[in-house]
């Protein structure tokens, strides 16, 4: 089966593209780089013939309110139509848990606008929300240092590795659409603040944590429920610990 990842060269797109490599299947890794871009419709028709499914993990160049929100849209208005024309039967698309009560961040409200594009294609559709990245926790205590002293919410966070999310997306990606939204997240529950100070002491980095319900997260006041998946999601099976002992994770 011809599978075309879309952002198939990045973090989580080969990722993809290796599971579903290894599983027989013919897999084109679609990005800029290989001279597709969703955002104008360049190469879309060309890549996507014979396709029978399309996974979409790209990501904005630049996350400016308006620019993010300019990307999703083109790119799923293009993805769509030029899916429609290649007869592909299953569109899968990566997206972030939480996106609905994220709304005050420019990011998530295009990510929102992207879903419902996706919901309103005609196209057979998977949508899976991650959580955050292992692989993003060191940014995400660079948002809150100040003066080598890192703010942090306390909320509950379930983050997890970038392995496990390709996983999980090139399951769907083998699967019949739900034309619905599958939830993944990480094995374990914790403060957001305690997992970054974990990150931190491991990866020998001397910044100091400091748990502050009043601090934000990207600029996003959030509650105890905006990070966190609902009450059935998929899980990951690779813990932090562990994680951080894999030499590539830093």
């Amino acid at each position: 089966m011809k599978i075309v990842v879309i952002g198939g060269s990045g973090l989580i797109g080969s990722k993809v593209v290796k599971n579903l490599t290894a599983k027989g299947h013919e897999v084109l890794a679609a990005s800029p780089k290989s001279g597709v871009d969703t955002t104008t419709g360049r190469g879309l028709g060309e890549a996507l013939a014979g396709a029978e499914v399309v996974v979409d993990v790209s990501n904005a160049p630049n996350w400016e309110d308006a620019a993010v929100l300019a990307f999703f849209e083109s790119s799923a208005r293009n993805i769509a139509r030029a899916e429609k024309e290649a007869g592909v039967k299953h569109h899968v698309a990566l997206s972030v848990v939480g996106t609905d009560r994220l709304q005050d961040g420019g990011y998530f409200r295009a990510k929102l606008a992207q879903e419902r594009l996706i919901k309103n294609s005609g196209i057979p559709y998977t949508i899976v929300r991650a959580t955050q990245f292992f692989e993003f926790l060191g940014a995400i205590a660079d948002t809150g240092t100040e003066q080598r002293r890192v703010r942090l919410p306390n909320v509950s966070f379930q983050p997890m590795a970038a392995d496990d999310v390709a996983k999980a997306v090139a399951e769907a990606a083998l699967g019949a659409p739900v034309n619905g939204t599958i939830e993944i997240a990480g094995p374990d529950r914790l403060p957001l603040s305690e997992f970054v100070a974990r990150y931190l002491k491991a990866t020998k980095d001397p910044r100091e944590v400091a748990s502050d319900p009043q601090a934000p997260y990207y600029g996003i006041r959030v509650d105890d429920r905006s990070l966190v998946p609902g009450g059935n999601p998929h899980l990951g099976t690779i813990r932090l610990d562990d994680w951080i002992r894999q030499p590539r994770a830093r």
